[in-house]
């Protein structure tokens, strides 16, 4: 198999969360335990940090490993989703994993794969710790897929744990309230590993707290510690509570004998796009008229990023918006704009909304659009009804922005 037929393979084999949703979440870390068994156990080969949250998660992973890049040390960054390619999700230094290495990988293991019948991210997870481990990383920032307790990244022992902070998102899988969902990403916190928590929240304070003694974890709550932050490359409002989370956790690994000096640090978090290869997080795609993009693609996400649009000056707002089927559109369609004109799409994924579905939604809140069969067909009518002072905004899901980067 080539690179394309071995992705394919893994994408249409096994269940695939980006394209399934909820069935391909599996309550049980069995799999992931005897996959590394099979693998020799690559994830105690390399030291790691792991990174939990609703929010802000995989821009804080790039951060932190963009600093630590910039300190000089080998460093394995594992993500998700991917946006264009699934090497996006295994990166050394900003590099993407070979193909042949994904090939290789895939070749080498695909009879304990079929036998044991794993999911898409069981593998995934699985080929990840494996080339860090050939590849002598030293350290790996491992990024959450979801969850925390039960997600396939947490048979880790980390340096260093950090949960970004809690929101409404995968309630079906994590738990209905934020107590709930914070126990599930609790779930990272290790005996005798300190943890950094990104945002103070009344409702989950308690939970990380309660696991941190249960653990005898030191925990430490960034926001409240860190009142000066320095400059990102990232330019999101919403970067100011992860570059303060970063800033708790570099002070945290510097204890632990990590030497990373001010200039790193300071030079790391402005080259994140460039050491890293991160996209998507208030992307501006381009000026006349500005096209801007964001994955935020839940409440929480989406506020800050709302928010921000209100700060920049413009004539017109269009909207081009696109969900996946599980999304809570009750709570995010409040909050959207009505002066705005929507170009509504359906992203090109199984579990992808209709267009139509989405227009008849927004309409019973007295928002009005038209719907697109495609991602690039809705922008391609943005643009040509937008004047050079106007500004698009592309959104709702990581897979439409995916589409027009």
């Amino acid at each position: 198999m080539n690179y394309l037929d071995t992705v394919n393979w893994m994408f249409q084999q096994l269940p695939m969360y980006q394209n399934k949703g909820n069935s391909a979440f599996k309550k049980d870390l069995t799999n992931t335990v005897n996959l590394a068994k099979h693998l020799n156990h690559p994830e105690g080969k390399f030291k790691s940090i792991h990174v939990a949250g609703t929010n802000g998660k995989g821009s804080t992973s790039h951060m932190l490993a963009s600093v630590l890049q910039e300190a000089g040390y080998k460093i394995g960054l594992y993500t998700s989703p991917h946006l264009k390619d699934f090497r996006e999700r295994i990166r050394i230094n900003g590099n993407v994993i070979t193909k042949q290495a994904v090939i290789g990988f895939i070749k080498q293991n695909k009879t304990f794969l079929e036998t044991n019948q794993l999911s898409f991210f069981e593998m995934t997870v699985g080929m990840a710790f494996d080339y860090f481990a050939k590849q002598k990383v030293d350290v790996a920032v491992i990024e959450v897929g979801l969850g925390g307790r039960l997600d396939s990244t947490n048979i880790i022992t980390p340096e260093l744990s950090i949960i970004t902070n809690i929101g409404f998102d995968h309630v079906q899988m994590l738990g209905d309230t934020l107590q709930k969902i914070a126990g599930e990403k609790a779930g990272i916190i290790k005996k005798n590993i300190p943890v950094v928590i990104g945002e103070t929240q009344p409702e989950t304070e308690k939970v990380f707290r309660n696991k941190a003694q249960e653990t005898q974890s030191d925990i430490y709550f960034a926001d409240e510690m860190i009142k000066d932050i320095l400059e990102s490359d990232l330019k999101g409002a919403y970067q100011i509570h992860n570059i303060k989370t970063v800033l708790q956790s570099v002070n945290i690994l510097r204890t632990k004998g990590f030497k990373i000096s001010n200039k790193a640090l300071k030079t790391g978090l402005l080259n994140v796009v460039k050491n890293t290869g991160l996209q998507g997080r208030w992307q501006i795609l381009s000026n006349e008229p500005k096209i801007i993009c964001d994955t935020a693609h839940n409440k929480e996400g989406l506020s800050y990023v709302l928010n921000q649009i209100k700060n920049e000056t413009y004539n017109q707002l269009h909207i081009v918006f696109g969900v996946v089927n599980d999304k809570d559109l009750g709570s995010i369609i409040p909050m959207l704009p009505k002066e705005a004109i929507y170009y509504f799409c359906k992203p090109n994924v199984q579990r992808g909304l209709e267009a139509e579905t989405l227009r008849l939604a927004f309409e019973n809140h007295q928002l009005s659009g038209a719907s697109f069969y495609s991602v690039s067909e809705a922008l391609s009518q943005a643009k040509s009804n937008a004047k050079l002072n106007d500004l698009i905004y592309v959104g709702g899901s990581t897979f439409v922005v995916a589409e027009v980067i």
